[in-house]
């Protein structure tokens, strides 16, 4: 369950268009995806590459990601922690389409947490978030609660409903 971000928790900074990943809705519910009609099952998948690309170099030490296993391309996001999913939804679009795509960029960032946590941890990222959900894991609650705060800081859920200026 997503909750609205708190005053702190609010993007001021600039962001460079390469780590703003557009999405827009229409009234069809027809995905437009940086200039690409979409459907829905391939929304996963591109929100991953974007999330996971890895395009900063080296040399942009604050920027570089050595954990992404994307293409690192110089044209697409530098790093998890500065890539802005952006979903622009027409006011006729319907709920469920708007849910589904909520559902696809959700689902791309659980997948690549749940590798993460997988590498670092030995478990899945969704599985213990649960299991603290429902009151499992209380002998070593500080510990699981800073782990997933770890595999959160890598992918931190940075998703915008600001408008944008593409439409279908």
């Amino acid at each position: 369950m997503r909750q609205l971000p708190s005053e702190e928790t609010i993007i001021s900074a600039p962001v460079l268009e390469k780590n703003i990943l557009e999405i827009y809705l229409n009234e069809a519910g027809e995905l437009l995806v940086e200039d690409q009609l979409l459907s829905i099952e391939e929304l996963t998948q591109v929100t991953i590459d974007f999330l996971d690309n890895g395009g900063a170099t080296k040399d942009q030490k604050e920027a570089y990601c050595d954990f992404c296993q994307g293409k690192r391309s110089a044209s697409s996001s530098d790093n998890p922690s500065k890539a802005v999913v952006a979903i622009n939804t027409n006011r006729e679009a319907s709920y469920k389409h708007y849910i589904a795509v909520q559902n696809a960029v959700s689902m791309a960032y659980n997948q690549l947490r749940n590798r993460e946590s997988q590498r670092l941890f030995g478990y899945d990222y969704t599985f213990m978030k649960a299991q603290i959900q429902e009151g499992f894991q209380v002998n070593q609650l500080e510990k699981r609660r800073k782990e997933l705060s770890t595999i959160q800081e890598l992918f931190p859920l940075l998703i915008t409903e600001a408008k944008t200026k593409k439409r279908l």
